[in-house]
């Protein structure tokens, strides 16, 4: 392909991050430095977003972009590199918010000046627009839909807790018997998702939680059925090397809902296209090389490669790798 290629990249949290950044590392690497909207595409996870002390948290959205524009906290994997917080300290004194939820200083006025435009009457998708304009992120992030469809865990003990709760306050520890996101049936696709993904010439599916980060992503109405008709390939990343979760507690998500916590069992949890899934090629570590087999059972492209996205360089090198697999 003589054009550089357009692009799609599902994603959320650490690893989404991460992987986008060898996305566009590996777009740049093919002399691409043209106006990136055309070419490189985001669609985040805002099944996490929540409502704190009178602000709204987008922390995938957060996440990514902080990535991009090279500011983030890499050692903790979340908000602003160099950050303080004083203002979080005095919001504990007052007896508000989360004590074991920390907002940064320059995170909340990220969340402060996102509230504001909320409030002002735009969207999330145009204030992420606007976000985007104060750094030069190379690439054009959508929301996956407009609407709140905030994650909610139900535990086996019949308690509800916000994911957030569940993940940061208890560290995955209570029992979870699903997840779901309410009023998500109702939700649409933010304004620019399935014209993205109907003209990209490669879907690339992020090393992300399969549960709480891609799912809440699959289940936009429309979202599946976007992706089954595009006429690009769908390859995705996964985020299991060596039978483990890279980060986070991905493993207790899975088991709630019965899968594995393998690279072939995730695949088989994304399923083929060719039989009503979503992957046309699946890209595993070489830990995992003997589930190559397996996963090329289900249909679906099997390609053993390195995952561990250590730096710059391995995250650049894995993205162009699942550029190849999807033929561009």
């Amino acid at each position: 392909m003589s054009e550089m290629p357009r692009v799609v990249v599902l994603a959320g949290g650490v690893g989404g991050s991460k992987f986008v950044l060898g996305v566009r590392g590996a777009l740049r690497a093919r002399g691409w430095d043209e106006d990136t909207t055309s070419v490189l595409t985001v669609v985040v996870n805002t099944g996490d977003d929540l409502w704190l002390s009178g602000v709204r948290l987008q922390p995938d959205v957060d996440s990514v972009t902080y990535a991009l524009a090279g500011v983030n906290d890499s050692g903790r994997g979340w908000g602003r590199q160099g950050d303080t917080e004083r203002v979080n300290h005095e919001l504990q004194a007052w007896g508000s918010g989360w004590p074991w939820f920390t907002l940064g200083d320059l995170d909340l006025g990220t969340h402060l000046a996102r509230t504001g435009w909320l409030r002002d009457g735009l969207t999330p998708t145009a204030v992420l627009e606007r976000m985007s304009h104060r750094w030069d992120l190379g690439a054009r992030l959508l929301p996956m839909t407009d609407s709140e469809v905030d994650t909610m865990v139900e535990l086996e003990d019949g308690g509800r807790l916000h994911f957030q709760e569940w993940w940061t306050r208890h560290r995955a520890t209570l029992a979870p018997a699903r997840f779901h996101n309410p009023g998500i049936d109702r939700a649409t696709p933010a304004p620019g998702v399935l014209d993205a993904i109907a003209a990209a010439d490669a879907v690339l599916v992020a090393p992300s939680n399969p549960v709480v980060s891609i799912g809440p992503i699959l289940a936009v109405p429309g979202m599946r059925e976007a992706l089954a008709a595009a006429s690009a390939r769908v390859v995705g990343v996964s985020p299991i090397i060596g039978g483990k979760v890279v980060r986070g507690m991905a493993d207790v998500c899975l088991t709630a809902i019965g899968v594995e916590t393998s690279a072939a069992a995730v695949a088989a949890h994304y399923g083929s296209r060719d039989a009503g899934g979503l992957l046309d090629a699946w890209l595993i570590a070489q830990e995992d090389e003997a589930a190559a087999a397996e996963v090329a059972g289900l249909g679906i492209r099997p390609l053993v490669t390195p995952l561990w996205m250590t730096d710059a360089a391995h995250s650049t090198a894995l993205a162009e790798t699942a550029l190849g697999a999807a033929g561009v």
